[in-house]
């Protein structure tokens, strides 16, 4: 006796076709073209996940150096001086204390010389 695929072809159709809900035309409503669409969109959300994190790490740069230029001195000499003396704070912890806590950040500035 043979076996046909029916329901279960129908439930991962169907499934697809929910991923897919709210693209534009037909890549929400043919299967075909929605698989396709919704291959790209997961490669386009991996991609942007990466994206972010690098335009988050350039906001952090921006922010300490924003915060650095009343010290008249430039981003990377304050992390080459963060280096030569060990200390071990990541530029997101910078950020949040230039942003936050000013006194804080002007401390660890002074404690650099």
């Amino acid at each position: 006796m043979r076996i046909k695929t029916g329901t279960v072809r129908r439930q991962a159709h169907k499934k697809l076709l929910k991923r897919a809900k709210g693209y534009w035309m037909t890549r929400s409503k043919r299967y075909k073209v929605a698989s396709e669409a919704v291959l790209h969109a997961g490669q386009y959300a991996y991609i942007g996940r990466r994206l972010r994190r690098r335009d988050i790490r350039k906001l952090w740069i921006v922010r300490i150096n924003a915060a650095l230029r009343p010290f008249d001195i430039s981003y990377s000499a304050f992390i080459k001086k963060l280096k030569d003396n060990q200390v071990e704070l990541n530029r997101k912890m910078l950020s949040e204390i230039a942003i936050k806590d000013p006194g804080t950040f002007k401390s660890i500035f002074e404690s650099l010389k």
